[in-house]
């Protein structure tokens, strides 16, 4: 009982970070570029991948044809929070993922991306 004490309390004291995430099927290279306000939440995405409820429907298909060995998920970058009455750590997560997005362009045969409307 202990351990389980000791195991919520390490969890509560985790820093929280933000960041843009990808997930990679490594058998065709396919991309998926996501943003979180919380790394914690990847375990979420991961369980609605394996109970097929996804958002993302390309990408749950893969992941169903494939399994999820063929898949692994990575952060490409951690959002670096700054202090100040005007920084909105919504937008700024926003626009990190955005810069991914145009950098890997995970769209199409690349990816399961779908590309927002200019």
């Amino acid at each position: 009982m202990d351990q389980k004490k000791e195991l919520k309390q390490l969890y509560k004291e985790t820093k929280i970070e933000a960041g843009v995430y990808q997930i990679k099927n490594t058998v065709n290279q396919k991309l998926f570029i996501g943003s979180t306000p919380n790394f914690k939440t990847l375990n979420g995405v991961k369980f609605s991948l394996n109970t097929g409820v996804y958002m993302n429907k390309a990408l749950q298909e893969e992941w169903n044809t494939f399994g999820k060995e063929a898949f692994q998920i990575d952060i490409l970058e951690t959002l670096k929070k700054k202090e100040g009455p005007f920084y909105n750590a919504k937008e700024a997560l926003m626009e990190l993922e955005d810069k991914w997005l145009g950098c890997l362009q995970p769209y199409d045969e690349q990816g399961y991306n779908v590309k927002k409307p200019s």
